[in-house]
This record gives C-alpha cells, structure tokens and sequence, in this order.
C-alpha cells in the first residue's frame, strides 16, 4: 500500500509540475522569439519524455515487487510445510500444529480477500497512469503545433 501512495504522490508532482510549465509557456508565448520559443518548446518536449519514461519505470517497478511478494509467501507456506514434517515424533503437538494450521489458512483466506481489493486499487492506478501518459501525449502534440504555426507565420 505504501507503493501506491508513493506512486500517486508523485504522479501528482509529475501533473502539477506539467501544468505550471504549460501555464509559463502560454504566457510567455507572446514575447518570445522564434528560437527562444523553439527551443522552450523542445526543452518541453523532452521533459514530457523523461517524466513519460519515470511514470513508465514506477510502474514496472510497482509490477515487479507485487510479483516479488507473491514469490515469498510461497516460499514461507513451503518452509511452514517442512516444519510439520520435522514434528511427526511428538503426536500430540502435530494436533496442535495442525490446529493452528487451519487458523492460519482463515487467515490467508482473509488476505486474498484484500488481495483482490488491492487489485482493483493497482487496475485504477494503472488507468490513471496511462492517463497521463495519453495527457503527455497530447501535450506533445499541441507543442509540435505550436511551433510549427510560429514558424509559418515567419
């Protein structure tokens, strides 16, 4: 959960930060030269890339530990196993093993209930990244044009 915070903290920072950029560029636009402009423009459209290409990496990132998690508890519920193997001596105690084994499993139960809610909290964080994705997009485009009507217009 702590990922996903972090990640909307900072996508945040990624939108405010294109938004007053956008906001400079609109009015600036008016006393600018045409290579002053230009070069506003594709130092813009670079900046729109690399933060394109962090949200890109957070969320390969955020891929990458879910797949991790899910990797070591398995790897805890198999080393749980051989434990049990290891107490077959004492009869009694496997009774109470097993006992606590099934409280466990409601528990587990329990997890993969908020499990799949995390899901859907991870399926909206990914609408909202290819969202910005598409915004930059945009952005990108209407600076391409932008530039090439200043450069008519010369």
């Amino acid at each position: 959960m702590m990922t996903m915070t972090t990640t909307r903290r900072r996508t945040t920072t990624i939108t405010m930060t294109m938004m007053m950029m956008m906001t400079t560029l609109m009015m600036m636009i008016t006393t600018m030269t045409t290579i002053t402009m230009l070069l506003v423009i594709v130092t813009i459209m670079l900046l729109l890339l690399l933060m394109t290409m962090l949200l890109l990496m957070m969320r390969w990132r955020a891929e990458e530990q879910d797949e991790d998690e899910g990797d070591d508890d398995d790897d805890d519920d198999d080393d749980d196993d051989d434990d049990d193997d290891d107490d077959d001596d004492d009869d009694d105690d496997d009774d109470d093993d097993d006992d606590d084994d099934d409280d466990d499993d409601d528990d587990d139960d329990d997890d993969d209930d908020d499990d799949d809610d995390d899901d859907d909290d991870n399926d909206d964080d990914d609408d909202n990244d290819e969202m910005m994705i598409m915004l930059m997009m945009m952005i990108m485009i209407t600076l391409i044009t932008m530039m090439l009507m200043k450069i008519t217009i010369l």
